[in-house]
């Protein structure tokens, strides 16, 4: 049965219409959320000019492009997965991280977090300080530029080259999203006016301030205490071992709890 709302001259437009165009506009809103401020915006934008270009040719019989744009019609689609291959593999990570999926498909992200564990366990017995974000569904993507660009797939011998001391990447944070290490270096805001008060050092504090102002779960692996802390919703726990920094980051990801037991946090 068709609920009709009204007419558009001879078009009936139906609940199911209006439905169509307030899920394509959410779908087209959130993409260039997503493309925004990347490579890939000006990209598109260069495809739906040729577009335009494929549709118009035939119209003032230009032959010679029309010719060019009708062979080139059969790898358009080859072209486009070879040229969008980054942001496609973003966008998949970033449909794979939403809450929507988790609800019906508890993704644990197993082997990330057993490669971040085993690195902040590594880099805690060596004494190497760290900071590590795990980006969730809050878009990080000011942090991201801020740093060095990796996009690198994540691994425990990666995050512990990144933060040896004499590597030109230790010093700031690594951006850790779905299965890669998207950036290295990269500046993290402090709000001294909550977190001035803390004994802790500047990146317990950043640590605080950016899981305050988004979703993110942050690793601080203190360089002067070899002790490992996770920030959360703006809370902190300290003194974790193995298994209950794994724990943590697990349910984070598969429940995204947005807090942790505020047990030592002052």
């Amino acid at each position: 049965m068709r609920f009709i709302l009204f007419h558009i001259g001879f078009l009936p437009f139906t609940i199911m219409d209006a439905l169509d165009i307030a899920v394509m506009s959410y779908i087209i809103y959130r993409l260039y959320k997503f493309l925004r401020g990347s490579r890939g915006v000006q990209m598109l934008v260069g495809l739906i000019i040729i577009l335009i270009a494929t549709g118009i040719a035939p119209l003032f019989q230009m032959k010679g492009m029309t010719w060019i744009f009708e062979n080139l019609r059969t790898i358009w689609l080859v072209a486009f997965v070879i040229l969008f291959q980054p942001e496609l593999r973003r966008l998949l990570i970033y449909v794979g991280q939403s809450r929507l999926v988790r609800f019906f498909v508890k993704v644990s992200g197993s082997k990330v977090i057993d490669q971040v564990v085993e690195a902040a366990v590594a880099l805690c017995d060596i004494g190497y300080g760290a900071l590590i974000v795990m980006a969730r569904e809050t878009g990080l993507r000011n942090i991201i530029e801020s740093g060095t660009l990796i996009q690198a797939e994540v691994s425990s011998a990666l995050i512990i080259s990144i933060f040896n001391p004499r590597s030109p990447l230790h010093d700031g944070a690594i951006i850790v999203q779905g299965d890669l290490i998207e950036a290295a270096k990269c500046l993290l805001p402090i709000n001294e006016e909550n977190f001035g008060h803390i004994e802790f050092g500047t990146r317990h504090k950043a640590a605080l301030t950016l899981s305050e102002e988004t979703d993110a779960m942050v690793i601080v692996v203190s360089e002067e205490r070899g002790k490992i802390s996770v920030a959360i919703g703006g809370t902190l726990q300290r003194d974790l071992s193995e298994n209950e920094l794994k724990r943590i980051l697990t349910e984070g990801y598969r429940y995204g709890n947005t807090e942790v037991k505020k047990d030592g946090l002052l």
